[in-house]
């Protein structure tokens, strides 16, 4: 979901009123809106709210810590109680509330490895009840997706894992949790972004898999709807054996014959933000708006701080309504879904239970959760033990740039096992080098005379990072190598040991790069502390 900064527009106050006026706070319920700044609420979205904006949605650009997180909730609750106030909250360095003390949890990728249903749902507790903390009410959490497709660039250690079973049961765990804390859940993004080769943030995505190999990963949605998940996302991909013409998010075939019918989820299903370019560039965000509530999504997320596309979104849904491309009576529907939403979650905290302490929640659930998840895997034809280097090591750190859209923190492994050996050296790297070749010779050069880490994040993706690791094991045959991606062929640790690493002294895997994976990873390697 998108988050980069938009330039914001000067914006007229006065916006016109040319629906009923029961009409009109319809259509602005099925509205969820992105905003800029950390203090006071901008005059254009003051008057959306006034008139019946269903929800806003906050981004790193709105958090600076917790008593202004706090300070930002209730100022938007004033100006109208049920607005509901949601975030992407789906730990393993995926989130936007650093800053205002989030708990420190793994990916869910490293859940799954661990398998520990009552341990997922102590994590998400965590999250849950840090979110009642500040104010916010809806959790753009957890990922229902399947993670089956190695090449696939943007599920990965979101994901719980590859198997429906194992997804849902850690999909029960954690909505139950997150229920009880009285948050709203989101599973996303139906019906499964895993059978992609694509970034949907960046173009359209395509899964051109059978009905039948599909429906494996509808099975964790209709897990989530049996334990009574509130809300789905919908993703922006096509599905061309379920709806050739339309991605999900705009098809009446899928929300509608396979989610409401099939599936029987009555809930509110929200879009994924229309700003991602597979909505963007083909369609318009305006467009999409207008076809997305009459396919039947119930609301839509323009997630850019630029309310001008907000505006444009709502202004294309007055429209239709007015053409008579989109029927009264769709919009109604929606709007009363997302009221009844809002009644449940978001009318909790405007009766006042703020005013009560939010009891305290486990803060080291996430680190017990990422220590059970790291793995260690023998290399060589012979399947020698894993080694951990010890004290004084040389790690090379190689990773992708962050997403600017998920936030991913960008969190190196380097500065971690510097926090707990401070005579560890290094190099952390998120780009291919201009010369390959001089640092492989730099490295080996550095690192001579003591152990050599060489850590990758999802090399598989990242050719640089495999031709890097390769060099430097032809060199230093006694390397440990670490995966803080999922393992792949050249790392070893669970996956096999391919030809990168055959000489190696072992593989590591953390499932995750969030911070908490990466302490968890340090501690391994510098030996315990």
């Amino acid at each position: 979901m998108k988050s980069m900064q938009q330039p914001q527009h000067h914006l007229p106050l006065d916006l016109p009123v040319d629906l009923p006026v029961d009409l009109d706070e319809a259509v602005h319920r099925c509205l969820v809106a992105g905003f800029d700044g950390t203090t006071g609420v901008p005059d254009t979205l003051k008057r959306l709210i006034g008139r019946g904006l269903g929800g806003v949605i906050l981004f790193t650009r709105n958090v600076r810590d917790a008593d202004q997180v706090r300070r930002l909730t209730d100022e938007l609750r004033a100006l109208r109680p049920d607005l509901l106030v949601a975030i992407d909250n789906e730990g393993g360095g995926i989130g936007h509330l650093v800053a205002a003390g989030a708990p420190e949890v793994p990916g869910s990728y490293a859940l799954g490895v661990v398998d520990d249903p009552d341990l997922t749902a102590r994590c998400a507790d965590a999250l849950a009840g840090h979110l009642a903390s500040l104010g916010i009410t809806v959790s753009y959490a957890p990922v229902a997706d399947l993670q089956h497709r190695p090449d696939n660039p943007i599920v990965r250690t979101r994901s719980f894992g590859a198997g429906p079973e194992l997804a849902a049961r850690h999909l029960r765990a954690w909505i139950t949790a997150t229920e009880a804390r009285g948050i709203a859940s989101c599973a996303k993004h139906f019906p499964g972004h895993g059978g992609t080769v694509t970034d949907s943030h960046h173009e359209m995505a395509v899964d051109l898999r059978s009905y039948d190999d599909i429906r494996a990963d509808v099975e964790p949605f209709r897990a989530a709807v049996a334990a009574g998940v509130p809300m789905l996302m919908s993703a922006h991909v096509v599905y061309p054996a379920l709806d050739p013409e339309r991605p999900a998010t705009l098809s009446r075939r899928i929300l509608g014959d396979l989610l409401r019918h099939d599936l029987g989820f009555d809930g509110v299903l929200v879009s994924d933000a229309l700003e991602m370019k597979a909505i963007a560039d083909r369609y318009g965000e305006a467009a999409g708006a207008r076809l997305a509530l009459a396919a039947g999504a119930d609301q839509v997320i323009v997630a850019v701080p630029d309310l001008a596309t907000t505006l444009a979104c709502r202004d294309a849904v007055i429209g239709a309504l007015r053409d008579g491309m989109l029927a009264e009576e769709r919009v109604r529907e929606a709007a009363g879904r997302v009221r009844k939403l809002a009644e449940r979650y978001a009318g909790a905290v405007g009766e006042g239970a703020r005013e009560s302490a939010v009891e305290p929640w486990d803060a080291g659930a996430g680190l017990d959760a990422a220590r059970r998840a790291v793995r260690g895997g023998s290399t060589g034809s012979g399947g020698g033990a894993v080694s951990a280097p010890g004290r004084g090591a040389y790690v090379l750190d190689l990773f992708p740039p962050p997403h600017p859209a998920l936030n991913w923190g960008g969190e190196d492994l380097l500065s971690a096992v510097r926090a707990l050996d401070p005579t560890a050296s290094g190099m952390a790297l998120n780009e291919a080098p201009v010369d390959p070749a001089a640092l492989v010779e730099g490295v080996l050069r550095w690192a001579a005379g003591v152990p050599l880490v060489v850590a990758t994040s999802d090399a598989g993706l990242y050719p640089w990072q495999g031709e890097l690791r390769g060099a430097l094991v032809a060199g230093r045959g006694d390397a440990v190598l670490v995966e803080t991606g999922l393992p792949d062929a050249g790392a070893g640790a669970g996956a096999g040991a391919g030809a990168g690493a055959r000489s190696g002294a072992g593989a590591w895997c953390s499932y995750g790069r969030g911070r908490v994976n990466l302490r968890a990873l340090a501690e391994v390697l510098v030996g315990g502390v």
